[in-house]
């Protein structure tokens, strides 16, 4: 349906356009030859115009560039600003903690640390919690625990998850069905199978093949994939990984560092499910580094009962700079006073507008892609159906597909995820940037399939 050659002209009109309007952005960019692969972190080089965009400012759900363009955002930091950019009580409190009571890291505890503990175990039933920099950390530090707690080796995961850069989680489902190292894995410690078994998302048959073997200290994952598209679960497949793991005697970590876009209180609360161990990060800081893990009253009582484990400093287990008085008081105010019930409710809503007039447009110009929705985020994919595992899904992608949908939006004042086709919702999004997405997207869609 869709010529390869048009699309390659039309990419290519783009590209020129977008270097017309950013040419700020571009000479910074080549100039930034002490950056290595020019840019602050690698993950920055993932654009699809062939240079980022550099950021002037940015505020609630707008973006302005340093060439003075201004963008609806619906990238929103890849969900570390689903708050929205600044919003005024993180700003407040922030400053706050600055200006005016100084100790931005100290190593020393603040009474707004419990509050954030009581509010976490509000949302997702955890008893006990501990901070880190971020979402990576936690499971990483997750990860020693459980297998300092059981005396197991191997941690599962599902093909394709997205758990940061924890080296572990690297692992996808081979031809063999067996776990191999993931495409573009770079400087593995040791062969990740070593470390990891793999299980397809959606397919409990081959969880349980994985967890006969006795070894796994836990199963790490999201109760829905999000760095792949949003592959979203099967009915009574989360119960069912549940049972399992209480079968063969192993942990079960949910991170819901992304997959908290589904509700106050993320999947966890929404679907009733019964981790062992929670880990979230990004967004519930507005913006400040942040990541969290909490520990089920059972698990945690254990834990502390091992007199033989140095809880206070073990090794690979904190962070000097984890639960700073700064991060503590940003993580309050995002919690108590922006990512609430009422906000959650409008965010999902306006995110279901957005899927459905996505949908729409498919139909009407009839093209087999589809689209999923989780909460506050959606998210399309080149296939129908939507793809149920990992792997499918990522079969799925079409990257010169997604740089030209990415760069025309871009053009035209729209920004998505770079790394994906996601959009979220913040508490600022207002229906008129969804509806001039979907002008956009569909004037996009007419050029693709004129003719």
């Amino acid at each position: 349906m869709i010529s390869r050659e048009k699309l390659a002209k039309l990419n290519e009109r783009e590209q020129q356009t977008f270097y017309a309007r950013n040419p700020k952005s571009r000479a910074a960019f080549e100039r930034a030859d002490h950056l290595f692969g020019k840019v602050p972190m690698t993950w920055m080089n993932k654009k699809a115009g062939g240079f980022p965009i550099y950021l002037d400012r940015a505020s609630g759900n707008r973006i302005w560039d340093i060439d003075g363009n201004e963008y609806i955002d619906f990238a929103l930091g890849d969900t570390g600003a689903m708050a929205g950019h600044s919003a005024p009580a993180v700003v407040e409190a922030i400053t706050h903690r600055v200006k005016d009571l100084g100790g931005l890291t100290t190593m020393l505890p603040t009474e707004d640390a419990e509050w954030v503990a009581k509010n976490l175990t509000e949302r997702f039933g955890m008893a006990k919690w501990s901070f880190s920099l971020t979402a990576t950390d936690a499971n990483r530090w997750a990860i020693r625990l459980v297998r300092a707690i059981t005396g197991k080796p191997k941690i599962l995961f599902n093909a394709y998850c997205y758990h940061g850069s924890v080296d572990e989680a690297l692992i996808v489902v081979g031809p063999d069905g067996e776990g191999m190292s993931r495409p573009g894995n770079v400087g593995s410690p040791v062969d990740v199978t070593q470390t990891s078994r793999v299980a397809e998302f959606n397919d409990l048959e081959g969880l349980e093949r994985q967890l006969k073997n006795g070894d796994v200290a836990a199963v790490l994952m999201e109760p829905a994939l999000t760095n792949i598209g949003i592959v979203l679960p099967e009915p009574g497949y989360l119960e069912g990984v549940r049972e399992l793991t209480r079968k063969y005697d192993a942990l079960l970590i949910i991170d819901e560092t992304h997959t908290f876009s589904a509700g106050y209180g993320g999947m966890t609360m929404r679907d009733h499910l019964e981790p062992d161990v929670f880990v979230i990060g990004k967004a519930i800081a507005g913006g400040i580094p942040t990541g969290t893990y909490g520990l089920s009253a059972h698990l945690a009582e254990k834990i502390l009962s091992r007199t033989d484990l140095d809880l206070v400093d073990m090794g690979g287990v904190g962070g000097t700079l984890a639960g700073n008085p700064l991060q503590v008081a940003a993580m309050r105010a995002t919690l108590e006073k922006i990512l609430t019930q009422d906000n959650f409710k409008y965010m999902i809503d306006l995110a279901t507008v957005f899927t459905d007039g996505v949908n729409e447009l498919f139909e009407k110009y009839n093209l087999p892609w589809s689209i999923n929705q989780l909460g506050a985020r959606a998210e399309y994919r080149f296939a129908k159906p939507y793809p149920k595992t990992g792997t499918d899904a990522f079969h799925a992608a079409d990257p010169e597909l997604e740089d030209y949908l990415h760069v025309y939006l871009a053009n035209r004042g729209i920004m998505l995820t770079p790394f994906h086709n996601m959009a979220l919702m913040c508490p600022t999004t207002t229906l008129a940037d969804v509806e001039k997405h979907h002008e956009v997207f569909e004037a996009a869609i007419k050029e693709l399939v004129a003719g």
